[in-house]
């Protein structure tokens, strides 16, 4: 019974999106492992920017920088 866990930052990643991930996440195990898609958990959770980091700094800081506004 695989349990994937896909973190990524919360920045408007759409339903479709994250349908695509699970799929993706599910078939990899399928081909490669040649695990049953029934017993396949995929989870996504979405962090805030302000709640990830790298180098020290929050990646909403490391964005903002880079003149990337938040989304």
């Amino acid at each position: 019974m695989p349990y994937v866990k896909i973190q990524i930052t919360r920045e408007g990643a759409t339903r479709e999106q994250k349908a695509r991930l699970i799929r993706g996440a599910t078939d990899l195990l399928v081909n490669v492992l040649g695990k049953d898609p029934a017993t396949t958990f995929v989870v996504i959770e979405e962090i805030e920017t302000d709640h990830w980091g790298v180098a020290g700094e929050t990646v909403t800081v490391l964005r903002e920088r880079a003149g990337r506004p938040r989304q």
